[in-house]
C-alpha cells in the first residue's frame, strides 16, 4: 500500500525553526511514530497581486495537467509490466525511490531557477509535460503499429482454414504444377468432407480422378488438394463456391516463406525491443513528472496561495489551509 503523506503549510510567528520544533514537539504527543520531514522551499520572485491572480487558473490547470499525464505513464507502465511478464517495479526519480524524493525534495536550481517570475516557471514546467505527452503518443503509436501488424500475422496462423496462411501446411510435393495442370486448395466444412470427395470430379471437365488429398484439418475445416487441367479451373471455382467449398489462392514459393519468416522475426525483435525502450523512457518520465508536481504543488502552497487537493498515483498530497 503507497503512503500517505500531508504537505502542510504553517504561518511563521517567531522563526521558521521555532515553529518546526513546536511542531515536532505536538506531533510526538499525539502521533509518536509519525515522522516528519522539513521541506526547504526556495524564496521566489512572487511578484504582484494582480501577478499572482492571473496565476491562479493556469497553476490549478497546470497541477491537473500533471496529474492526468502521469495516470497515462503509470497505466503505461503497468500494461508494459503485465505485457512482458515483469514485477511491477517500485518507481524512482534518478534512481532514488518514491518515497526517498520526496521526504528530501531539493528544488532544482538549474531546471526551475528562482530568480525567474512565477510565470516563466510555470510555462517552463507546463511545456515540460507537453513535451512528454507528445513523445508517449508517438512512442505508443510506432509500438502498436508493430503489435498491430504482429497481431495480423498471428491471426493469418492461428485463425480457421478460411483465413488463416497455408504456407506452413503445404510442401512441394502436394503442388503439381506444369504447362497444363494446376493443383488447387479447397477448404471443405468438416461436415461436407463425404459430399466433397463423392463430388469433386464432377465438378467440371478434366479433373484428375482421386487427385484430391487431405492436409490438414481444424475445429471447423478440412484443407484437401485437386488437380486438374488449368483451363478449366475457374469452371471449377465456382462449382465449388455454389456446393459450399472454398478455394483459396495459394502459389507455393519457398522464397516467399522464407521471406515471411524473416518479415515475423523482424517484427517480433521491434516489438520486443520497443517495448524495453518504451518502458525504460515511461521510468524516466514518470521521474520528471514526479519532479514537476512537487515544483508547482509547492507554487501553489506557499506563494500563490492557491490550494488545490491533487493526487499523484502512488502519493497523496492534502492540504492544510493557512490559519
Amino acid at each position: 500500500m503507497a503512503n500517505r503523506y500531508w504537505v502542510v503549510s504553517l504561518p511563521v510567528q517567531k522563526s521558521a525553526s521555532t515553529l518546526w520544533n513546536s511542531l515536532q514537539d505536538q506531533i510526538s504527543k499525539h502521533s509518536f511514530d509519525t515522522p516528519l520531514y522539513r521541506f526547504n522551499i526556495p524564496n521566489l520572485r512572487v511578484g504582484t497581486l494582480d501577478s499572482l491572480l492571473a496565476l491562479s487558473d493556469d497553476l490549478f490547470k497546470s497541477n491537473t495537467f500533471i496529474e492526468g499525464v502521469s495516470q497515462k505513464i503509470r497505466r503505461q507502465i503497468e500494461e508494459l509490466e503485465r505485457v512482458s511478464g515483469l514485477e511491477s517495479n517500485a518507481l524512482t526519480v534518478d534512481g532514488v525511490p518514491i518515497d526517498s524524493y520526496l521526504t528530501r525534495f531539493v528544488w532544482d536550481e538549474a531546471k526551475y531557477p528562482t530568480m525567474s517570475p512565477l510565470r516563466e516557471i510555470v510555462d517552463g514546467i507546463h511545456t515540460l509535460v507537453a513535451k512528454i505527452e507528445d513523445d508517449l503518443k508517438v512512442r505508443v503509436a510506432e509500438y502498436n503499429n508493430v503489435r498491430s501488424q504482429l497481431n495480423a500475422i498471428n491471426r493469418k496462423q492461428s485463425g480457421s482454414l478460411a483465413v488463416r496462411d497455408l504456407s506452413n501446411m503445404v510442401k512441394p510435393e502436394d503442388i503439381i504444377t506444369s504447362e497444363h495442370l494446376v493443383t488447387l486448395l479447397a477448404v471443405v466444412p468438416k461436415y461436407s468432407q463425404k459430399d466433397w470427395l463423392s463430388s469433386y470430379e464432377t465438378l467440371t471437365t478434366y479433373v484428375v480422378p482421386r487427385s484430391s488429398k487431405k492436409l490438414y484439418e481444424d475445429n471447423e475445416y478440412a484443407l484437401y488438394t485437386v488437380t486438374l487441367f488449368g483451363r478449366v479451373a475457374d469452371n471449377f471455382r465456382t462449382s465449388a463456391r455454389e456446393r459450399g467449398f472454398q478455394i483459396r489462392d495459394f502459389e507455393y514459393s519457398p522464397e516467399a516463406q522464407e521471406s515471411r519468416k524473416q518479415e515475423l522475426e523482424k517484427l517480433v525483435q521491434d516489438q520486443d525491443s520497443l517495448r524495453s525502450s518504451l518502458l525504460q523512457w515511461c521510468y524516466t518520465s514518470y521521474g520528471e513528472l514526479l519532479d514537476a508536481f512537487l515544483c508547482c504543488t509547492y507554487l501553489c502552497r506557499e506563494h500563490s496561495k492557491i490550494w488545490s487537493a491533487a493526487v499523484f498515483p502512488g502519493l497523496r498530497f492534502v492540504p492544510v489551509y493557512k490559519g
